[in-house]
């Protein structure tokens, strides 16, 4: 600040010029609480609180009545948003693999007489295949890279199909499935890790939430497939649909060896220019470029000297050390527990069985509505794409958990009600709108925002093996609900099983309101100074 003595008369001149514009133009402001005489004419023509762009070598030269021209608003890069699409296509995959047992299922028992129980194996045991890849990505992802852990699910989602296809017994059906369920590890933790860290921070919600939209795309897919191809012999019948999800690897492999590495990556090794490259290809503007490479470059100096490059043992020791970081890793075991515990899976799965249960007894029926459960489920995750990163996490997150827990409750109390009732259209409608209503709440927040928070909460140094642990519960969750499902409403009661998965949401509602803070808008690295974890 600087005081000048004009005619008489005081004026302050006060330098407005971010630290970030370097050499380029600042602002001043003329303050001019007493004028004197001489500048009654000026000031008539310019306002007292307008401002002039000057040159720092030439501040004293102003011209008060200088037109101001504002800067439009920086375009979002789009470059961000392909990279995400090409890495989240894996994803696809993964759905596909996933549901495209349900039917399957039917020719592969006529063919190989394989029994309901191993049937039912098969269907949910690939959940807890995927705990392998879990595990393994964040180890693989922060030595290989991310780009070439997206590769490598890739690979085993080509390998493991084809050994289904050719499978002649249940052994080899097993191992098949094993190897596309280490895929399906790999890509719930290395495709939303990806796009939260190539995406800027006024898209990140928005691009982390694709992986979730193209996983529920595969399985609509694989339901495609099952009608399909239902109409050729028996026996060729379903080693088509698994041959099926195997085509578009090698496509998707090759697609992604032309995207950039991860910049945040690239920088954690110590390969600055190259992520420097990347940040200003993916960046909304120049300045934002270079904002996020100093924010990554002082992250990753902390993780050098907390120990651990990439993630290593020197890192995890500070769990026991810092309370920031047991906090925000409880929060994503937290999340991806309660995401799954909320009985989405034996709804989406079981969702025939629970509607008939409920009076509907028109096969054709069943497997129609089924469809708009799967419409209705992928639908709603573009409205959670769309608000994400303009209403917020936090607010979606609640709506979501509170919509699932008011669906659930009135499921829960229709078969209390009417028990055994058969062709009540009434309760069957009310039944088919609780459990649209239920899968739309699900997909509105819970399902995608889980993974996008859970991305971008994780320290860099952690981010990778984070991921990969939080994973980890979510399949967990997963298998334990879908192969529990039928023996659960069997021994409570289908009213009880409902009831059970109302409380569980609800409980997740209070930990979203009481637990998590706000992260939209926010740098990937702001948040260490957010949650204490520097």
């Amino acid at each position: 600040m600087r005081r000048h003595v004009i005619d008489g008369s005081d004026h302050i001149c006060v330098r407005d010029a971010p630290r970030s514009l370097g050499n380029q133009a600042r602002q001043v402001r003329l303050y001019c609480p007493t004028p004197g005489p001489q500048l009654q004419p000026a000031m008539a023509q310019h306002r007292p609180d307008s401002e002039a762009p000057l040159l720092a070598a030439a501040v004293t030269a102003t011209k008060p009545d200088a037109a101001v021209t504002p800067e439009p608003p920086a375009k979002r890069n789009k470059y961000p948003f392909f990279c995400a699409v090409l890495a989240s296509m894996t994803s696809v995959l993964m759905g596909y693999n996933v549901a495209v047992m349900s039917g399957a299922q039917i020719f592969m028992a006529e063919d190989l007489g394989v029994s309901d129980a191993q049937i039912e194996v098969l269907s949910g045991v690939i959940n807890i295949y995927s705990l392998v890849g879990a595990l393994l990505a964040g180890w693989t992802s922060d030595r290989l890279g991310r780009r070439l852990t997206i590769v490598l699910a890739n690979a085993f989602f080509l390998a493991g199909p084809l050994a289904m296809a050719l499978a002649g017994g249940y052994a080899v059906l097993m191992a098949g499935r094993f190897v596309a369920g280490v895929g399906v590890g790999y890509a719930l933790v290395i495709a939303p890790v990806y796009a939260a860290e190539i995406a800027p921070a006024s898209s990140r919600g928005l691009l982390s939430s694709l992986p979730e939209i193209f996983i529920n795309s595969g399985v609509m897919l694989s339901y495609v497939s099952n009608f399909v191809f239902s109409g050729l012999p028996v026996h060729l019948s379903w080693r088509v649909m698994f041959a099926a999800g195997a085509v578009p690897t090698l496509f998707l492999a090759a697609g992604v060896l032309t995207m950039p590495e991860s910049p945040r990556w690239l920088a954690m090794k110590g390969r600055l220019q190259e992520a420097k490259a990347v940040l200003d290809k993916t960046s909304d503007t120049p300045a934002e470029a270079e904002q996020r490479l100093l924010e990554i470059e002082e992250v990753v100096a902390a993780g050098s000297r907390a120990g651990g490059e990439g993630g290593g043992g020197g890192a995890w020791k500070e769990t026991t050390t810092k309370a920031g970081v047991r906090r925000v890793l409880a929060i994503v075991l937290t999340l991806q527990f309660f995401q799954q515990a909320s009985g989405i899976d034996s709804v989406v799965l079981y969702g025939p069985r629970v509607l008939a249960m409920a009076g509907v007894t028109s096969n054709t029926l069943l497997l129609g509505l089924n469809v708009l459960f799967g419409v209705a489920k992928a639908g709603s995750i573009l409205v959670a794409m769309a608000l994400a990163d303009r209403v917020g996490r936090r607010p979606l997150l609640l709506v979501s958990t509170g919509g699932m827990t008011a669906s659930l409750l009135v499921l829960g109390s229709l078969f209390a009600a009417f028990a055994g009732a058969k062709d009540d259209a009434a309760v069957a409608a009310v039944s088919v709108a609780a459990v649209v209503a239920f899968v739309a709440a699900f997909s509105v927040g819970f399902g995608p925002l889980a993974w996008v928070y859970s991305s971008e909460i994780l320290p860099l140094r952690l981010r990778g093996q984070g991921a990969g642990l939080g994973t980890a519960m979510n399949r967990i969750m997963s298998g334990v609900v879908t192969m529990t499902f039928i023996s659960l409403y069997q021994g409570i009661t289908m009213a009880g099983a409902f009831y059970l998965y109302a409380g569980i949401t609800a409980a997740a509602f209070v930990f979203i309101y009481v637990c998590l803070p706000e992260t939209r808008g926010r740098s990937l690295e702001d948040m260490e100074e957010l949650f204490h974890t520097k």
